[in-house]
């Protein structure tokens, strides 16, 4: 994980302090971001600089805490348990002093050397919020700098104290019990990077994820031994001894705030606290996500894939790239390679031409628009807004936090649900994914089609998914047995996104997009070629004739377009997108096959997440309900629609 011979540093911290940032300012933009060995928690590595001396910088996942309670809290925790850092930088939320002392508390107890960073420190400038770093300093121990590392301010600072950090002085007693029972168990414990006496508060926390690894290093016996301890020291208090252990922690984290922060009474909230509160009012709220869904509309839908993709399509290749690369295989005498190429379904002429052309002007304008919903702290506060709602099917607001990254990446956001607490919430929302969710590149290009006929069109749309998602959402809260947990978020500040930031994210996700999704429209365009040639694509639109014609009102060659959605979501989504640029679909036959679309079967690659993270059994059965219920949905909006004789433009 790190070059050998070089320093390292750790960045450590909880979720939304700043972190990332703070990770950028050390090592450039040149980073390497792989998963821990054994999980899918990525984790970013880089080099770094540091007066004159080269370090391998590390970023760990936000934690809460460093008695594990989920995957990312865990790896970030086996960091520390199992390599050898030279230094570790504690990045904090200076706003939120409390909730960051208590991971300085533990790190104390590991006994790992290491600095504090106090970050956005210009938000707590804003809010009144006053820190004598000095008095901090000395209370746990270590160096303390204050950061706004948006602005690199401080950094130069952090950089000077982090060639000497120091270990901390900050302890505390758990009551002669506790004592005791520690003493009894370090001898039992074997010699990590990290302290015995933090080991065993871990044990005595409640944490069953050190249990193989202590297996790999100790007799059965030991492990037995300090099992006993800890039975019998739980025996001897009336609550679980991991809230106790908690609660000690916060009495004497509270005396050190109160001795080194202090607010000025009555401050003056700033526009940017007036409007975080107007984003989560139950009633306010709604109309600044209508704003907020307009522009995106407008941003994505009609300057994305309207303006972008006529520019790209009909100027850079319809006038310029293809027409060349025609010319060019004019020359080659083997018409199989000529049609593999620049025919009907050529690589050049359908993969490259959808996959540039079409999808990634739409997905470049999208993940701007996502990323400046990110930065600016609005989707925190979404998740509040909607909590009440969410409750009606089974679930919490934090369930809306995969869903929108779901219209990222609906196979990145299925990992994500670990994040909730009980299996049953894992399960409804996997199944909305993979049912009313489409991924950024299928959203940018329906939202392309959609903003081709009307409004009216789009409107129809988000009613029919949203009446989708809350329908089958109710119903699986009913169906799948458990029970909703606490619905617990920290919630960031407003802040207005930082353009490079934006700029940043942007193209690593352009990159990500150009690497994974591009290869598959040329795999997708593979597919089709050989089944046209094998004249297997005439006989599935004869098969599919009765569904397709019959049920969708759709013209036979759309069984294409839901064929090959499977391999790519928005491959699908673009061979339609396609169809409505030459005028094959009619307004009405445009929003049943975005509907049909977006319901149906999720691409290939969620169907392999899903699978790994809920089973095979799970997986299959999402599969044979989706398929149908997709059709059973678009032929009701068809012959709705018909019925009532709307056109749609």
């Amino acid at each position: 994980m790190t070059a050998k011979g070089l320093k390292k540093l750790l960045l450590v911290g909880n979720p939304n302090v700043g972190k990332s940032v703070i990770f950028g300012n050390l090592t450039g933009k040149y980073a390497t971001v792989s998963n821990y060995p054994g999980t899918t928690v990525e984790v970013s590595t880089g080099n770094a600089t540091i007066k004159g001396i080269p370090y391998v910088v590390t970023d760990t996942p936000g934690v809460n805490s460093l008695l594990p309670m989920s995957e990312d809290e865990q790896v970030t925790r086996d960091i520390l348990l199992h390599e050898d850092f030279d230094t570790v930088i504690q990045v904090a939320d200076v706003k939120n002093l409390r909730r960051s002392l208590l991971i300085s508390l533990q790190l104390s107890e590991m006994g790992v050397p290491f600095v504090m960073a106090l970050n956005m420190a210009d938000e707590a400038e804003n809010l009144g919020i006053t820190t004598d770093l000095a008095a901090l300093s000395g209370s746990i121990g270590v160096d303390t700098v204050s950061t706004v590392a948006t602005r690199k301010k401080g950094v130069s600072k952090l950089k000077e104290v982090c060639r000497t950090p120091r270990h901390s002085t900050l302890s505390i007693t758990y009551g002669e019990r506790v004592e005791n029972a520690i003493k009894a168990m370090e001898p039992l414990l074997p010699e990590a990077k990290i302290s015995k006496r933090s080991l065993a508060l871990m044990l005595i926390g409640g944490d069953s994820s050190l249990r193989i690894w202590l297996h790999s290093l100790i007799p059965d016996a030991s492990i037995d031994a300090l099992e006993e301890i800890v039975n019998n020291l739980q025996a001897q208090y009336p609550e679980p001894l991991g809230y106790y252990i908690n609660r000690k922690r916060l009495l004497a984290v509270d005396k050190i705030v109160k001795s080194c922060q202090s607010r000025v009474k009555g401050a003056r909230k700033g526009f940017r606290q007036w409007l975080g509160a107007i984003t989560m009012h139950p009633l306010w709220g709604l109309p600044v996500l209508l704003v907020v869904l307009y522009i995106m509309y407008e941003f994505v839908g009609v300057f994305g894939a309207g303006t972008l993709v006529d520019f790209m399509e009909n100027t850079v290749f319809n006038k310029g790239i293809n027409p060349f690369v025609i010319r060019l295989f004019d020359y080659v005498p083997a018409q199989f390679l000529r049609e593999l190429f620049v025919g009907q379904y050529g690589i050049v002429t359908m993969a490259v031409t959808y996959s540039i052309a079409i999808v990634l002007p739409i997905t470049t304008t999208f993940f701007m628009a996502f990323g400046i919903l990110e930065d600016s702290g609005y989707l925190p506060r979404l998740a509040i807004m909607v909590n009440r709602v969410f409750r009606l099917i089974g679930l919490n607001g934090k369930a809306v936090l995969p869903m929108v990254l779901g219209l990222g990446c609906c196979t990145m956001a299925t990992l994500t649900t670990r994040i909730l607490e009980t299996k049953k919430e894992r399960v409804i929302v996997t199944l909305l994914l993979a049912l009313a969710i489409p991924c950024s590149a299928q959203l940018g290009v329906i939202m392309g089609m959609l903003a081709g006929i009307s409004g009216e069109a789009t409107i129809i749309w988000a009613l029919v998914l949203l009446s989708v998602l809350f329908l089958i959402g109710w119903l699986s809260s009913k169906i799948i047995k458990g029970e909703p947990s606490d619905f617990i978020l920290e919630l960031p500040p407003m802040r207005v996104p930082k353009l490079k930031n934006i700029v940043n994210k942007t193209i690593g996700r352009i990159e990500w997009y150009l690497k994974e999704a591009v290869p598959l429209f040329i795999l997708g365009t593979l597919i089709l070629f050989t089944a046209d040639k094998l004249m297997l694509l005439g006989l599935a639109e004869k098969i599919a004739s009765p569904v397709i014609v019959g049920l969708l009102g759709l013209p036979e060659k759309t069984t294409t377009a839901f064929i090959i959605g499977f391999l790519r979501r928005d491959y699908g989504a673009a061979g339609l997108y396609a169809m409505q640029k030459a005028g094959e679909l009619t307004p009405v036959q445009v929003l049943v096959s975005v509907v049909t679309i977006t319901l149906f079967v999720p691409c290939i690659a969620q169907f392999f997440i899903t699978a790994k993270e809920r089973g095979m059994k799970t997986a299959v059965a999402m599969m044979a309900f989706i398929f149908p219920f997709a059709i059973l949905v678009g032929s009701a909006l068809n012959f709705s629609l018909r019925f009532l004789g709307a056109t749609l433009k």
